[in-house]
């Protein structure tokens, strides 16, 4: 069992859910739902995929800027 870190977010008219640890997202009418189909996804990848490309993510940081271009 591993721990996995996701963000979430809306894009209209889903929820995604982008997992941190590998490169897997998902998504749902409701948070809930993507955070649900987003753990499956998950699952199903590590059952596909070899589970060295995992990667152990300690702090998470969310942040927001603006850019030129």
């Amino acid at each position: 069992m591993r721990t996995i870190k996701f963000c979430v977010y809306k894009e209209e008219p889903h929820y995604v859910a982008q997992c941190l640890n590998v490169d897997v997202s998902s998504f749902g009418a409701t948070v809930e739902e993507a955070i649900s189909n987003l753990k499956e996804a998950v699952e199903l990848h590590f059952e596909d995929e070899p589970v060295n490309d995992y990667q152990q993510i300690d702090e998470v940081l969310i942040g927001e800027s603006l850019v030129h271009g």
